[in-house]
């Protein structure tokens, strides 16, 4: 056990689903190096089954245990009874705990978590832009949704689901006796009133990282629109082309959801290298090397990054989402949410479309 983690159990616990959260609430420990009453921090990693996001996610466990960070891996989707076993096992922690650090508060198998949770402080890291909407819903009172899912009708997991996700609201909510704090390198321009707002700058990768070598192309971040049902894989492929011939990209680096069939059509239809990066794409982009231009749809890299690459010369540029890509399976507030995305993201450079400035 980590020196960090004491022998009583840890004072902060942390729930992580993906390489980016861990990031985060590395970035969150940092910060709070020495602020914060009570240093011990265990990472719980729930792991899914996605071997991509798998293997990102030991690489991240690497460096929190390099940080002197207690890393706790669970199996949490390995079968019918995984999530009794984990619940099970977790439950102890969970009320010792004083603090609650998680990455996604969307997520149906924190909420079960925050039921048993006996902790005063409750902190939500980015787990990419969805935090944006997680505090907004928030501040509305409304129920938590996925911003992909929202104008759907709930289905019957939802509705079995429905007084669990509103006593994990009711947690979230700031009172006289639970803080609540949002870590976040999000654009968020208001808060629920009592909810503590603290601005994630990425020192911890600066310190740790680069600065990177620069190429002379650009390199072009792949996202996940496709696979959540948002945007026409056709017109994503067009799109991607486009971009790439208009502006010199040689590289894509795939996201993590990213489907094996949709990334073979992408190198077929472009000439682009796929890269799949083994780490979050903060933390390879100030290692590097990395193009003197990065290219994006909106995503949450158009926030992070910039921040990330602070003092180098690479440059950021967003392409917005044409609304005649989207589905017709999309959500009503899809093109609202990305336009907002892009429009709200600092340090970038706009594109108007996929082939031109």
């Amino acid at each position: 056990m980590s020196p960090r983690a004491g022998s009583a159990g840890p004072a902060t616990l942390a729930f992580v689903e993906s390489p980016v959260q861990l990031l985060n609430v590395l970035e969150w420990a940092h910060a709070h190096d020495g602020a914060a009453p009570g240093a011990g921090l265990t990472l719980v990693v729930l792991s899914p089954n996605d071997p991509m996001t798998r293997g990102q996610l030991r690489r991240m466990a690497e460096l929190a245990r390099d940080e002197g960070h207690t890393v706790r891996w669970e199996e949490a989707r390995g079968g019918t009874t995984a999530p009794f076993r984990t619940i099970g096992g977790l439950a102890p922690l969970l009320r010792r705990a004083r603090r609650i650090v998680m990455g996604d508060p969307f997520s149906r198998y924190v909420q079960l978590l925050l039921t048993i949770t006996r902790a005063r402080d409750l902190v939500v890291v980015d787990d990419g832009t969805a935090t944006m909407e997680f505090v907004a819903q928030l501040a509305r009172g409304e129920r938590l949704v996925r911003w992909h899912r929202r104008g759907g009708r709930p289905g019957p997991r939802d509705v079995i689901f429905a007084p669990v996700s509103a006593s994990a609201r009711r947690r979230l909510t700031p009172s006289g006796r639970r803080t609540v704090e949002v870590f976040s390198s999000m654009p968020i321009e208001s808060a629920p009133e009592g909810v503590t707002v603290t601005a994630n700058a990425f020192s911890w990768t600066r310190e740790r990282f680069g600065p990177p070598r620069l190429t002379k192309g650009a390199d072009l971040v792949g996202t996940s629109l496709v696979e959540t049902g948002v945007v026409d894989p056709d017109r994503y492929l067009e799109a991607v082309r486009a971009l790439a011939k208009a502006h010199g990209a040689d590289r894509y680096f795939a996201h993590r959801r990213e489907s094996a069939d949709k990334l073979h059509r992408l190198a077929a239809g472009t000439g682009l290298e796929i890269v799949r990066p083994d780490l979050p794409l903060e933390l390879i982009a100030r290692r590097g090397p990395i193009g003197r231009t990065i290219l994006s749809f909106p995503s949450t890299v158009v926030h992070t990054l910039p921040l990330a690459l602070a003092g180098t010369e690479v440059r950021v540029a967003v392409c917005d989402i044409d609304p005649a890509w989207l589905t017709e399976n999309a959500s009503p507030r899809a093109q609202g949410f990305l336009s907002g995305v892009t429009g709200t993201a600092r340090d970038v450079h706009r594109l108007s479309t996929a082939s031109g400035g």
